[in-house]
């Protein structure tokens, strides 16, 4: 007998190309079950039937159910943050931190977080999903600065203007102690720009 919660990878999938409705229909789901779940397990069963598809399906896609999950996310995170324009460093910045701000305050896209840091708490399989998506958004995020080479000072510290934006990201989101405006959002983009201009802040 299976456990519907069980993630451990199955076989590789098959390369059979997938049919674009029934694979919108299971992220879609995905999306659904995790913003309602409150941080219960999503569960391939429960995938399933909501997408209306088998589970073999999905097994047939993607080899576990931390797979599916992870695509969910990353497609979710891609149509709230459209890539750079190509821009300047400021202006792509803040419309990369304004557009994350943005997609927090939507309601969907919040519960979706909450329920996934709750399930992440306790369950290591969905922890290791958060990291893995989480450093997705670090290196979308680093690439927006690589991509600005003569704004940037010799010695600035990407990582370090990496994790500035994202500690104060997670901090307000999580804790709601302030909260993640459009003001906040030009605001914290002059100052991340300014940073990476002047270059290292440290001794």
């Amino acid at each position: 007998m299976t456990n519907p919660d069980d993630d451990t990878p199955r076989r590789a999938h098959t390369g059979r190309r997938r049919n674009e409705d029934a694979r919108r229909a299971i992220l879609d789901a995905v999306l659904v079950l995790l913003a309602e779940s409150g941080g219960a397990p999503v569960t391939i069963d429960t995938i399933a039937r909501a997408a209306g598809v088998g589970k073999q399906t999905i097994y047939r896609w993607w080899p576990s159910k931390g797979a599916v999950l992870l695509e969910a996310l990353t497609d979710l995170a891609g149509d709230v943050v459209s890539p750079p324009r190509g821009e300047t460093l400021r202006a792509d910045l803040t419309s990369f931190v304004t557009a994350t701000f943005r997609g927090a305050r939507a309601e969907s896209t919040a519960a979706v977080l909450r329920s996934l840091v709750r399930e992440a708490a306790r369950d290591p399989h969905a922890a290791d999903l958060v990291r893995t998506f989480t450093e997705s958004r670090r290196d979308a995020l680093r690439a927006l600065l690589a991509g600005h080479p003569d704004e940037l000072a010799p010695d600035a510290d990407l990582d370090l203007i990496v994790d500035q934006f994202y500690g104060l990201f997670w901090y307000r989101f999580l804790l709601a102690h302030r909260p993640l405006s459009d003001e906040a959002a030009a605001a914290l983009g002059a100052a991340l720009t300014a940073q990476a201009g002047a270059g290292s802040v440290g001794p």
